[in-house]
């Protein structure tokens, strides 16, 4: 069985998510976030204690690493004993395979999460999903940016989406969506790997859902302008409340409008389209 080694680092909340997606490349595979930090864990044959300290100063984090070792952790059996099923808005329930399927919830995804992001149990995607329920998906072209698990595709799909891409960078994100998506049948799905300014899309998305972080929303947004239908929906999450500000002004310099907003804890949502003047 893998032998993984857990390092805490001690950083400010509003770094998180950029220092998870920087480890996630070099193959740091799960993470558990801290009002002071961040625990990390990565199979010991890929520990790189001076790629670790690149990555470290590049936020100036200059402090002591000492790794502790895991033995013989079976990561299924960690997940599994802590994941629970979530519920959203009493219409839909995400659940692992070992939950029992509750009958009186509309919308039923089985997700098998493994090392990949997207449960149901962030904010982020607890909102994103909660939009969703409120945009017409039926026959809609839909785009999923930075998918992880495929959560939001696998809703796009039980909403009536005709045809749905799903992209990401990671290549335990992409394996794992994939099975999601064969967990809950999802039909009619194009998975492609890399960055919307690296891949060839075909535009024109009635809605497009980008759960990710600020500043890759920031340097994305006039792609999502690009590839929005004239009347299409662009949901965007994954920052807090206090980056609003900056992502209506990107969006509004490309010619967006703001249609919605919601919270949730200190995280929020916007629901966008293209302006007609």
């Amino acid at each position: 069985m893998t032998q993984y080694l857990k390092i805490f680092i001690e950083c400010p909340t509003e770094i998180h998510d950029l220092l998870i997606a920087e480890l996630g490349l070099v193959d740091y595979d799960s993470f558990q976030e801290f009002d002071n930090g961040i625990e990390a864990f990565i199979d010991k044959q890929f520990f790189n204690k001076e790629e670790l300290f690149i990555i470290l100063e590049k936020y100036g984090l200059n402090q002591l690493i000492i790794p502790k070792k895991l033995e013989n952790i079976n990561w299924n059996e960690q997940w599994e004993k802590n994941f629970k099923p979530v519920y959203i808005r009493d219409e839909v329930q995400v659940r692992a395979t070992f939950h029992e399927k509750r009958k009186d919830f509309k919308h039923d995804i089985i997700i098998n999460p493994k090392m990949s992001f997207g449960t149901g149990h962030h904010e982020t995607t607890h909102l994103v999903i909660s939009q969703q329920l409120s945009i017409d998906h039926k026959n809609k072209k839909v785009l999923d940016i930075g998918t992880g698990t495929g959560v939001l595709a696998i809703m796009a799909c039980k909403l009536g989406a005709k045809s749905i891409y799903a992209t990401d960078v990671d290549d335990w994100c992409i394996m794992n969506c994939k099975e999601n998506f064969e967990l809950n049948k999802v039909e009619n799905l194009k998975i492609l790997q890399g960055t919307v300014d690296e891949l060839t899309l075909p535009g024109n998305f009635d809605i497009i859902l980008a759960n990710i972080n600020k500043n890759v929303l920031l340097h994305e947004m006039q792609f999502y302008a690009g590839l929005l239908a004239s009347d299409g929906k662009l949901v965007l999450s994954g920052f807090y409340i206090k980056d609003l500000n900056d992502l209506k002004e990107s969006a509004f310099a490309y010619n967006m409008n703001l249609e919605h907003t919601e919270t949730r804890n200190d995280w929020a949502m916007m629901r966008l389209t293209l302006s007609n003047t």
